[in-house]
């Protein structure tokens, strides 16, 4: 979206979900905008044309060094789909501006480490960024307590994307079986290093538990809302980009395939009902709880799995704990690869 514009994009209708590619109509206002990165931020996304300095990238705040000697021009990496790409995002990959000098820095992340680990050196050119560290979102803006989406999906990648409550009724876990990246400057290795082999090693993992060798694909396909595509539609127009607040999830779910959200709050929510039960957004830790609640209430008592009858359970974290298999693997992995994950507090999950 644009700095300048009143609305940040278009609400999403229900029949999107059946057809994705219509235009949607009307308007979606949040009531505040996430700060930008200042032209004075030691994290600000900068190009810099340096002769005989190697390139840098970072897949989800992981960095990924590559360094093309004395060349004045290179070949693209064969792990990198280069069609259709503009000059700066071929100068990205290929480290080569289209002039023939370097291009260093391109790619930096401004994901924050979180307290316990080492830091960025935030030294000078590839040695800007520490690798496979933990962080936290958004790249731009306020800390959160909102891991990186590659922490995310490195945790599924051992623990499954079902979570702790599903995993009453399950015998093993939900696992991705591919991820797939948007056309974009990629580094195959630097993906690997950041969803598997940074927990390769995590052992003594309970039955059904593993590190597995999800599949990573990129894309030929551009992602329309990206910064950058929206960038060269918008090269004309005044005022500066900044991110977007709305968020779009979509489930298989026929009765409400949508959830739309606005700065975390359902598009169309009021200041009067931020703390009603319409502001709670459908896949809120609070309404999912409400729908196993449901799914609880359909089955009899004596056909509950045994996790569920050892003791009395009655608040979000007690039905969580009480999944022991699924809680003994998330400690395996915190003792042995993410120690410095960021844990809510303990009465943040105590509501029933």
């Amino acid at each position: 979206m644009l700095e300048c514009e009143d609305q940040p994009c278009c609400p999403v209708r229900t029949d999107w979900a059946n057809n994705p590619s219509m235009d949607a109509s009307g308007n979606l206002k949040p009531e505040d905008k996430r700060k930008c990165e200042g032209p004075d931020s030691p994290v600000t996304k900068k190009m810099r044309l340096e002769p005989g300095t190697p390139a840098t990238e970072v897949a989800n705040g992981v960095a990924h060094h590559q360094s093309f000697g004395n060349q004045e021009s290179g070949p693209i990496p064969p792990n990198v789909s280069s069609s259709n790409l503009t000059s700066g995002e071929l100068a990205a990959v290929t480290g080569m501006a289209p002039g023939g000098a370097r291009v260093v820095d391109v790619h930096r992340t401004g994901a924050k480490c979180v307290p316990g680990e080492a830091g960025d050196s935030r030294m000078p050119g590839v040695a800007y960024h520490l690798v496979g560290l933990l962080r936290v979102k958004p790249g731009r803006g306020d800390r959160t307590c909102s891991m990186s989406c590659s922490d995310k999906v490195a945790r599924w990648n051992i623990l499954g994307c079902q979570g702790a409550l599903l995993m009453h009724f399950l015998e093993e876990p939900i696992y991705l079986s591919a991820v797939v990246i948007g056309k974009c400057p990629y580094s195959q290795e630097a993906m690997q290093r950041a969803l598997i082999r940074r927990c390769q090693n995590v052992s003594a993992l309970p039955k059904g538990f593993g590190v597995q060798e999800v599949k990573i694909q990129q894309s030929d396909l551009p992602f329309e809302q990206s910064r950058c595509a929206v960038q060269a539609k918008r090269a004309d127009s005044p005022g500066r980009l900044v991110p977007c607040g709305a968020a779009i999830s979509w489930s298989a779910v026929p009765e409400q395939p949508l959830d739309v959200t606005a700065n975390g709050f359902p598009q169309g929510a009021t200041k009067k009902e931020i703390r009603s039960l319409q502001a709670r957004s459908r896949i809120s830790k609070v309404e999912l709880f409400r729908s196993f609640q449901k799914l609880l209430s359909s089955i009899s008592e004596d056909k509950w799995p045994d996790s569920l009858r050892v003791r009395k359970l009655e608040t979000y974290q007690d039905y969580k704990e009480a999944a022991s298999t699924y809680q003994e693997a998330w400690s395996a992995l915190r003792k042995q690869a993410f120690g410095s994950w960021i844990r809510n507090p303990p009465d943040y999950h105590q509501f029933k």
